[in-house]
């Protein structure tokens, strides 16, 4: 069976109902929290990070501040300039929370995108990322076209497992498309017609895990 993840669309869940689900581990997000929302895994702590590794489940970081109309645009929107801003607050993020300075942090294209706005906008997000992180350290989550445009642009790195890339692809926007590189791919999101999975007193978001390096903060790179 194929190890899965989780991610948080609502509520956190604690470390030992991960465990207990018989998850891997789960994605935690290295961003703030925009005005507003009222998440309580944005940004993720030290001490939930430490008591997931405790239980020997993975931690893999994610990025994502900004929204489409809540309030703020979706963050590739601001190009470059942006792409730096929000490597220097996801690192700091990070790193506070005890991420491995190998490990990649995957940033969000969190809606539907054609190749002209990945080419006039959302390459040079991530161009800026790289600048910061460096593209080896660079991962992006969204649709397979995407993780495909990405990748052939060079923006995102390598996992260690030979093949793979650091896409976290999404079934949603994907029309049935499978990115054959991406280390990780979302297979249930919680929507308003879906409630996703229920766990913890919440429902969350469930993660394929695709290759052995996945982007897990506790792997010597």
């Amino acid at each position: 069976a194929t190890a899965k993840l989780i991610d948080f669309a609502e509520r956190l869940v604690a470390a030992d109902q991960v465990a207990a689900a018989g998850y891997a581990g789960a994605l935690v997000y290295v961003s703030e929290l925009r005005p507003g929302a009222t998440f309580d895994f944005k940004p993720v702590t030290r001490d939930y990070a430490d008591a997931l590794r405790a239980l020997g489940l993975h931690v893999v970081s994610c990025y994502q501040y900004g929204k489409p109309g809540w309030p703020t645009p979706s963050d590739f929107t601001r190009g470059y300039d942006g792409g730096v801003a929000d490597a220097q607050t996801a690192l700091r993020l990070h790193a506070a929370a005890g991420g491995a300075d190998s490990a990649p942090i995957f940033f969000s294209i969190d809606e539907d995108i054609d190749a002209g706005t990945w080419k006039g906008v959302a390459v040079q997000w991530l161009r800026g990322i790289n600048s910061v992180l460096g593209v080896q350290r660079t991962g992006v989550y969204g649709s397979a076209g995407v993780c495909a445009w990405a990748i052939a642009d060079g923006v995102i790195g390598h996992s260690t497992t030979p093949g793979y890339r650091w896409a976290w692809q999404t079934k949603a926007w994907s029309q049935g498309k499978r990115e054959p590189a991406a280390v990780l791919y979302q297979s249930v999101i919680v929507t308003g017609s879906d409630p996703g999975i229920s766990l913890g007193g919440t429902h969350v978001d469930e993660d394929d895990i695709l290759a052995a390096d996945f982007g897990q903060w506790d792997l010597a790179r």
